[in-house]
Order: C-alpha cells, then structure tokens, then sequence
C-alpha cells in the first residue's frame, strides 16, 4: 500500500475529540479506528500488537541484527481537533500543484493570497479537503508515515535496526494523550512524535500551559430597582477580560512570547463562565501569569465581595526542553537523518504542546518531528505526498542511525 492510500484511508474515519468529556477515550468514535489501526499493524506483521480499553495502540517492528542496540519508539495520536468537524471528510490530491487558487467546493477556495505556506509546495501533490472539514492531516498523516515506514524496514532486511516500538493514541488534541500513555509498557530509551507541521520541522521546545477557568457570581435584581443591589457578572466578566493586556493574546505574540487566550465563555446576569488557556515559553513568567490571574480575582474581590470572582487553575504541560537538554543526542540524531534524507532541518519552538512534552516528564524523552499538515484544525487543511514520503524517509533514516548508535 502506497503512503497516499493508507492516509486517504485514515481520514475517513471521523475521530474527533471532546474536551467537555470526562471520558477515555473523550469520544466512542476514536475505538472504531484504534481497531482498524490494531488489525492493520497486525496484518502489516508487527509483533506486540495490542490495544488497552482507553484505546491506546501499541506494537513492535523487531530488530533484524543480534548486536544491542537501543529500543527507540515513534507516536503519533489519531484523534482530529473539536475546532471543526471530522466527519464525512472528502480528501482529494490536486496533482503538481500549479501555485494558483485551489477550488475545494464552488465558493470555497484555498489561496495563496491567504495562505502563502501554499507557494512552498508548486509542483507537488497535495491532499485537500472540500471546504467543509478539517483535512485529519493532525495527525493522521504521522500515523502513515510511521506505518509506511515500518513496513519500509519489514521489506528490507539489508538495512539493519534494532527493535522499533511504535504507538498511536487518542485525546491528543484536548491536552490528554499521554495522560494514560504506559510509558513503561512502551520500553523505549527514547521516542520521537510525528505531529510536527511543514517540511523539517523539528520542535524540541514548547509552552508552559494551564488551563483557567473563572467563575464569577453576579447578583439578579429587577433592573428597575437594581441601584445598589444588583452586580451584573456579564459587565464583571467584560471588566475580568478587560484586565488582561491586549498586547499578550495570541492574536497579538510570536515566537516565545507568552499569552492569555479566552477561549469560551458563557454569561448571564446571575453567573458567568469564562475558560482560558494560560502560556509562555519561560517557567518564571508562566509561574507570574498565573499569579497575575488571582491577582486579578482578589482586585475585583475587594471591590465587588469576597467570593464574587473565583479562579481556579490547572497546569496542561510543562516545556520539554528541560527533559530533552540533558539528552541532547536524541536531537542529533535527527538533524543527521534530515540532512542524509534531504531535508533541511527547521528548529523552532512550539506555540503549542505536543504529547511529547507530557511523554518527556514521565521520563521518555520525545522531542517532536514534521508530519506535513498545514493550515491544521479547519477547512484548509493540507498535506504533501512528496512530504510525507520524505517524513517517512526520515523515520527510516533515524532507524538505521540508531543501529550504528553504540559502535
């Protein structure tokens, strides 16, 4: 099976997560792939093969040379983003893409005047979606580059390598992934996860993240008799937000600048709800972040209450980088199997988490390598065949280092 095939495959499964689920997997939906990916590994003729009731999908290419070398894994999650739906998504490839617009449905249409990250890739083939869903390129298309690339080294016992592990999960996209993930089931020295974006990227560096939701109660009077009486939590919540800088949002930050993300918010007279995500590259000021936030609780406790305003808030992930310093080798190593595979290396940091992350703190360094999605979570998604098969070239490339690794 070609890597177009298995990935056109793939996306016809509808995986989105549920952050408002309190469940493992977040949705039933996400089981019905893991098992066609179980039955898949096992028909491709990886050993191992098993599957736990949370939907966590692991198994083993074994090692083709009796010499020791160490047991490296790669992950990526197959559930898409509850940003857009994943349902009835209809991939199709625009062949030796000319550079122009890209009609996905009529009136819906991909353009490199909106998306220059399009003018990158003239004269390959890429995988669009048809305007009304999200492509499952995040990450799906790490699924398929590891696939392909296992059975790649299956189909060629000439290139040596030690025993690869390779895993897939759910729940990535809410923050979840490796929550359940049995780092010590894995067995791993090391791991890579294929969920980076375009071509080269290399990501061993991303935010500090907690998640912080206010609540705040509001007292409901008759807005004819309201003087002195009623505290409207619509207009406090307006004067919560309006507290915070309007130069730190995301709208607003680059590169290691940190922010403050409203990302819901429900509201009335009586209560209102506000959900927010807190980041920043730098552990202090993520630590000064968060205390600015029941900074801002306590100001408008004084003036309105005690009790009026609550937050309340819980550490997602931490940055890697702290984990992945003192194993510097696993980054080596990628830099040397890009540029044997062609493939210019790109390090930047995450404006993001990754499971890696969560995976490099439970004592599996993991740093972070490209799939080729772009324009990920919506409608103008995209992926190139000719950077997925460089992707999977680099994973087979890194196999095949690591089995010189001791000598």
């Amino acid at each position: 099976m070609e890597i177009t095939e298995r990935f056109i495959n793939y996306t016809k499964f509808d995986t989105q997560s549920d952050d408002s689920s309190e469940s493992v997997p977040s949705t039933p939906k996400q089981l019905v792939f893991a098992e066609y990916l179980k039955k898949e590994m096992e028909r491709e003729g990886l050993s191992d093969v098993e599957m736990d009731d949370m939907g966590y999908l692991y198994g083993t290419l074994k090692a083709n040379c009796k010499k020791k070398i160490p047991t490296i894994g790669f992950i990526s999650h197959y559930d898409t983003s509850p940003d857009s739906s994943g349902k009835d998504v209809k991939a199709r490839i625009v062949k030796n893409y000319d550079g122009g617009d890209i009609e996905l449905s009529p009136g819906i249409v991909s353009s490199p005047t909106k998306f220059p990250e399009l003018k990158n890739h003239v004269g390959e083939d890429l995988i669009v979606t048809d305007g009304t869903t999200l492509l499952g390129a995040d990450d799906k298309a790490g699924i398929a580059e590891i696939m392909q690339a296992v059975c790649w080294l299956r189909d060629h016992n000439e290139v040596k390598h030690g025993d690869i592990r390779v895993a897939f999960n759910p729940d990535e996209e809410i923050g979840k992934g490796a929550h359940n993930f049995d780092v010590e089931r894995f067995g791993c020295e090391w791991a890579y996860t294929i969920d980076g974006g375009d071509l080269g990227e290399l990501e061993y560096e991303n935010f500090n993240a907690a998640g912080a939701k206010v609540n705040i109660k509001g007292v409901s009077v008759h807005p004819g008799y309201a003087k002195g009486k009623m505290i409207n939590a619509n207009r406090l919540a307006c004067e919560f937000c309006n507290m915070l800088p309007d130069d730190q949002t995301p709208e607003t930050t680059e590169g290691y600048e940190g922010f403050y993300h409203l990302i819901g918010m429900q509201t009335s007279t009586e209560t209102a709800k506000l959900n927010f995500i807190i980041r920043d590259h730098d552990r202090d000021k993520f630590e000064d972040r968060k205390a600015f936030f029941e900074k801002c609780a306590r100001t408008m406790n004084e003036k309105y209450g005690e009790g009026t305003v609550e937050v309340v808030l819980n550490d997602q992930y931490y940055n890697m980088k702290e984990k992945i310093d003192p194993n510097m080798h696993v980054i080596d190593i990628v830099l040397q199997a890009m540029m044997q595979s062609g493939v210019s290396p790109k390090v930047k940091p995450i404006r993001g988490g990754t499971d890696g992350a969560q995976l490099s703190y439970k004592g599996l360094p993991c740093p972070n390598i490209f799939a080729g999605g772009v324009n990920f979570h919506g409608p103008y998604e995209f992926v190139s065949v000719q950077v997925m098969e460089k992707a999977m070239n680099v994973i087979v490339k890194i196999c095949e280092i690591v089995a010189d690794y001791n000598d």
